[in-house]
């Protein structure tokens, strides 16, 4: 998975994404989510690392069966708000104080 963390004026922002999904465009019902480089690039991690950077994000935005899998398990992420996008899963997290 990889992970790409930036301060922003709502706290930290944090996008993870499958390895595999870096630079793919994945189309849905009337959806179209392309993981640009931009946006999602960054450090390839493990599993105890996004865990790490969920639990410290103000705001998240993730990309792929595996890394949405990952955020469902560790509590992050409701699998009813899971929203499959073609052949992928994306999920957003907002923390609200």
């Amino acid at each position: 998975m990889i992970i790409n963390e930036r301060q922003t004026q709502e706290g930290l922002l944090v996008a993870v994404c499958d390895s595999d999904a870096l630079g793919e465009t994945f189309e849905g019902d009337d959806l179209s989510l392309t993981v640009t480089e931009e946006f999602y690039g960054g450090d390839e991690v493990d599993e105890d690392a996004v865990i790490d950077s969920l639990a410290r994000a103000d705001v998240a935005n993730i990309v792929g069966t595996r890394s949405v899998a990952v955020a469902i398990e560790a509590g992050f992420i409701d699998e009813g708000n899971v929203l499959e996008v073609g052949e992928t899963h994306h999920a957003q997290l907002l923390r609200m104080y």
